[in-house]
């Protein structure tokens, strides 16, 4: 029987499993072993009769059934925080502000559009953005999420997935023409290639050789650069070869104005978006939240439209 079902307790590991991004992260959140979580996780989308999670050794994503159900359980677990904090009929839907810190090109690229549709469904929130390519401490910016692209260090921030996107190769078509298009990677000595300006970001390109063996190039160039979107806006017009980042470069692609170059050996390595935020996660804002749970939904469908275009670059 349901009652026998402890729901409430199946829905705040399967949302901990979500946010940690593993099962054994959530089950050290939880204090659990990552046994216990698995099956009580298998255990759930038996009862369901549905799969909530693709699994892979690498990492774990939420099926279409996965994600409507954190969603529900995200909006079900708020009311009983409410209730029991005695809230449920002083603030029915959150408000105040959500400071939110990001890089240039994918606040332009991804967020921008996205947030009045975010304001639509929430008016009682008001939103402060801040978009820089620097990374910044949330507790010295007074911000309360902040989203990432690439590699996290272990900062003790608690982190949210919301897409994969991966670097790829691209110049403009008149370059080429005028320059010649390299069909090694060897051959990129002799272009202009673009780089970045700021420390942080790995100087060497990453590819794959013929064999399929990772191998790494330091592009070198006239033009240094301190973001991204500056880089991207100088590779259309025409002033050498650059690697971004997929979600940056699209909608170029598709237009043709850029083609990718090197395809046949780009490395494809996920390169993952994060909302990264301070915890613990069971006791985030219900502002915070909502605005973290509305990115992860609509980011995702983004990300699928772009991966069926790659069909007709």
């Amino acid at each position: 029987m349901l009652r026998d079902v402890n729901r409430s307790g199946e829905m705040e590991v399967f949302v901990a499993v979500v946010e940690a991004g593993s099962f054994s992260e959530a089950a050290r959140r939880l204090d659990m072993s990552p046994s216990a979580v698995s099956k009580l996780v298998s255990r759930l989308e038996a009862r369901l009769e549905t799969r909530l999670l693709n699994r892979s050794t690498r990492s774990i994503d939420l099926t279409t059934e996965g994600e409507r159900f954190h969603r529900e359980s995200l909006c079900i677990l708020d009311q009983m925080t409410a209730l029991e904090e005695g809230l449920l009929h002083e603030t029915p839907q959150p408000t105040g502000d959500v400071r939110v810190n990001m890089n240039l090109p994918f606040g332009l690229q991804c967020v921008l559009d996205l947030l009045p549709g975010f304001l639509a469904c929430y008016p009682g929130i008001r939103l402060c953005v801040d978009m820089t390519d620097q990374v910044v401490d949330l507790v010295e910016h007074h911000a309360d999420v902040a989203i990432r692209v690439g590699p996290m260090r272990d900062s003790g921030l608690l982190q949210r997935k919301l897409m994969e996107t991966h670097f790829v190769t691209v110049a403009t078509p008149s370059y080429l023409e005028s320059h010649g298009t390299p069909e090694t990677v060897n051959e990129l000595e002799k272009h202009n290639c673009l780089t970045f300006a700021f420390r942080r970001q790995m100087p060497e390109w990453k590819f794959r050789d013929e064999t399929g063996q990772p191998r790494t190039f330091n592009p070198r160039g006239n033009l240094l650069l301190g973001d991204g979107e500056s880089m991207r806006r100088l590779t259309l017009a025409g002033t050498g070869i650059a690697q971004l980042s997929l979600f940056q470069v699209h909608e170029d692609l598709a237009a043709g104005k850029l083609v990718p170059v090197l395809e046949r050996f780009a490395a494809r390595e996920p390169q993952t978006v994060h909302a990264v935020f301070m915890g613990p996660n069971r006791y985030m804002p219900q502002r915070v939240r909502v605005f973290v749970d509305y990115l992860a939904t609509n980011l995702r469908a983004d990300h699928q439209a772009t991966k069926e275009m790659r069909s007709v670059w």
